[in-house]
């Protein structure tokens, strides 16, 4: 049986912690900083854990040897 390919893209964007959460980065950063509040920027630094629903979705699609 041939292996199965993790999708370039989430690979980038996603890292599978020990504990098997995923975490992301924040949303809404990537451009347009001038209309956001200051109080929306704070906020999004770092990066954040997904939800659990979420996270079952990403590494059984997306993700499939990051157990």
């Amino acid at each position: 049986m041939p292996k199965m390919k993790t999708k370039s893209s989430a690979k980038k964007r996603f890292k599978v912690t020990a504990s098997g959460k995923v975490k992301a980065a924040q949303a809404g950063k990537r451009h347009g900083m001038i209309k956001r509040s200051n109080d929306f920027l704070r906020t999004a630094r770092g990066t954040s854990v997904l939800a659990q629903p979420d996270a079952k979705k990403v590494i059984a699609q997306y993700l499939p040897y990051a157990k």
